[in-house]
C-alpha cells in the first residue's frame, strides 16, 4: 500500500511541479495574462503562486512534512478558479472551457486537502522524510 501512495503522490504532484517551474521561468508571461484576467498583484501572485506550488510539491513528493505541503499547495490553487477561471462571466465556447477549467482546479483543491488528511490521519505512513507538521 506504501508504493500505491507513493505513486499517488508522485502523480498528484506533477502538474505542480511543471506548473510552478513554469510561473517561475516565464513569470513576466504568466503576469501578462494574470494582469488580463484581472488577478490582483499579477507579478507578485505569480511568483508566490509559483514558489508555493514548486515548494509545496517538493514537499508531498518527498514525504517532509507532506501535511504542510499539501497546504501550501492548497493556498496556491484555492484562489485560481475565482480569479481565473470565471466561467459565469463569459458566454459561448469560452464560457465552457473556463467551466471545465474551474471544475478540474476545484478537484485538485479537494484532493490537496484530502491528501493533508491523510498525512496528518496516518502519521505512519511510510516512505515519507519525516513525520506530520500537525495532528488532529
Amino acid at each position: 500500500m506504501d508504493v500505491i501512495v507513493l505513486i499517488a503522490r508522485i502523480l498528484f504532484v506533477a502538474i505542480f511541479l511543471a506548473s510552478g517551474i513554469g510561473h517561475l521561468k516565464a513569470t513576466e508571461a504568466m503576469a501578462g495574462y494574470a494582469q488580463y484576467k484581472k488577478v490582483p498583484a499579477p507579478k507578485l501572485s505569480v511568483i508566490v503562486s509559483g514558489v508555493l506550488m514548486v515548494v509545496g510539491a517538493l514537499s508531498v513528493l518527498l514525504g517532509a512534512w507532506g501535511d504542510l505541503g499539501s497546504l501550501l499547495l492548497l493556498v496556491a490553487i484555492l484562489p485560481i478558479p475565482f480569479l481565473m477561471h470565471r466561467y459565469w462571466a463569459e458566454e459561448g465556447e469560452a464560457r465552457a472551457t473556463e467551466q471545465v477549467q474551474f471544475n478540474k482546479t476545484v478537484s485538485l483543491v479537494g484532493g490537496a486537502l484530502a491528501l493533508f488528511a491523510l498525512f496528518v490521519m496516518v502519521p505512519e505512513l511510510s516512505l515519507t522524510v519525516t513525520d506530520p507538521l500537525f495532528t488532529l
